[in-house]
């Protein structure tokens, strides 16, 4: 557990929700501007929600570690898929998270502040019984240590969880997008989590998902990466005094908050391929992906 820089001020706490880097498909531009925004700027923290790398090379962990330790502000890191070994199955089943060494601090960190407090949840894992490991996977440990962490907490700390994966199971085609999502998410309304935190997908989304518990509020990073899907790049200004959580879907585009955000969770981080699936009123969708090399 660590203490962020706000610890000493009294009133509404700013937070950067930065998301899918992807080093090695990354949008230099998009990442020279956040960069300068957090040094102008100083938010309180800094929370990543994974996808620093396209392929998990150990190129592109560097680029992403040099990058993240720049700051000079509280950081905490979630794991992304892409950030799980791709060529090399030893390690990815044995020491999955061993090229995060250059930030291994900063990986499921919590983070407090007088009053809230950032929890990591993992969505990541190793392997699953099914084909596509690239979706997300909430296993029962993960969500234990996070409902201990939020549990331990002072009476009357407010949450805000930080995860990979969006926690909802319904996906257009009969698949989960994160397993064992709305498990997650009816645990986290019983403790009255103020939002949790994802990227994933590479477009913002501001959006309330009932549960069995009630409502808890999903916020979704977008791309600071070349691989976009329906909005240019961006990361999340998040505000949060008392009781109230403000979401500015900030980008060099100038494209405002209302038309970045999707009214619906994709299934994946792919462009639209299809007329049913959904897209920002920007719809700016590429016409061809970007290569990966």
């Amino acid at each position: 557990m660590t203490s962020g820089s706000a610890a000493s001020k009294v009133g509404a706490i700013r937070l950067f929700h930065v998301s899918d880097l992807h080093f090695g498909l990354e949008d230099t531009r998009a990442l020279n501007w956040v960069r300068d925004c957090i040094a102008l700027e100083r938010p309180d923290a800094v929370a990543i929600t994974g996808d620093l790398t396209m392929r998990a090379r150990h190129k592109e962990f560097r680029a992403a570690c040099d990058w993240i330790n720049g700051f000079g502000v509280p950081v905490t890191v979630e794991i992304g898929n892409h950030d799980m070994p791709y060529f090399n199955p030893v390690e990815r089943f044995f020491d999955p998270y061993r090229r995060f060494r250059g930030i291994a601090e900063l990986v499921d960190r919590e983070i407090d502040f007088p009053g809230l407090a950032i929890v990591p949840l993992k969505t990541t894992a190793r392997a699953q019984w099914r084909l596509n490991w690239s979706k997300g996977c909430v296993t029962r440990p993960a969500l234990a240590r996070t409902l201990a962490m939020i549990d331990a907490l002072p009476t009357g700390t407010r949450v805000i969880v930080a995860a990979h994966h969006p926690l909802i199971e319904v996906g257009t085609r009969g698949t989960a997008l994160t397993r064992r999502g709305s498990l997650a998410l009816a645990e986290l309304a019983r403790r009255n989590v103020m939002a949790v935190l994802s990227g994933h997908v590479h477009d913002p989304f501001d959006l309330m998902q009932e549960t069995a518990a009630g409502p808890v509020r999903m916020i979704g990073a977008g791309t600071l990466s070349r691989r976009i899907r329906s909005t240019p790049p961006s990361f999340n200004e998040i505000v949060v005094d008392g009781d109230d959580l403000h979401v500015e879907a900030r980008n060099l585009a100038d494209v405002t908050t209302a038309d970045m955000l999707v009214d619906q969770v994709p299934d994946d981080a792919m462009p639209p391929r299809r007329a049913d699936e959904p897209i920002s009123p920007v719809a700016a969708v590429p016409e061809v992906d970007p290569p990966v090399h």
